[in-house]
């Protein structure tokens, strides 16, 4: 096998790696949208965010010794990138003229409810590593083990983490007892 057909330190044939690429955008391309959605507001943005993760797994797709772990890899690129987007914005993102206003997806009419728009606010307002773990668990509804993989966690880190976040979203958005309040 020559130097050019096999990924350096890996083992891994480049086709397989670039098959690896495209299977991992057919399987999850949709779900990485919607966990970018939770964590920057603008739709076309969360696409972009996407779409740059993989061109950088696909950039170093050298690094991909195990390919069961390479959508945990992923999920933690689009993580990442997401955060970076709203600290400061990508340099990519930030000079672009503004997105035409699409048609909007069903996807974003069931966004439009108060409630929704409450919880990821409170979301929103959780910590870093809660607020990851929270959005990984109940959004895109990986497990702890997958989550930690993601995250690198340990997953015990992630059942606090898990805990107190929701704790946190339980305070919240809970509505006061009326009963204890009148109570009094």
């Amino acid at each position: 096998m020559d130097a050019a057909a096999e990924l350096s330190g890996a083992g891994v044939p480049r086709e397989d790696a670039d098959g690896l690429v495209v299977a991992l955008f057919r399987a999850e391309g949709a779900r990485l949208v919607q966990l970018a959605r939770w964590f920057v507001d603008d739709r076309t943005a969360a696409e972009d965010l996407v779409q740059e993760a993989f061109l950088r797994l696909a950039r170093d797709q050298h690094r991909i010794a195990d390919p069961d772990r390479a959508a945990a890899y992923l999920r933690s690129i689009v993580i990442n990138l997401a955060r970076d987007h709203n600290r400061r914005g990508l340099v990519s993102l930030r000079h672009r003229p503004p997105a035409e206003p699409d048609d909007r997806s069903a996807e974003d009419h069931a966004a439009v409810g108060e409630s929704r728009r409450e919880v990821i606010a409170a979301l929103r307002g959780l910590p870093r590593r809660q607020r990851d773990c929270v959005v990984l668990r109940y959004y895109v509804e990986l497990s702890v083990g997958a989550i930690a993989e993601t995250l690198g966690l340990s997953p015990n880190s992630v059942k606090t983490h898990l805990q107190r976040g929701l704790r946190a979203l339980k305070a919240e958005l809970e509505e006061p007892d009326d009963d204890a309040s009148v109570a009094r």
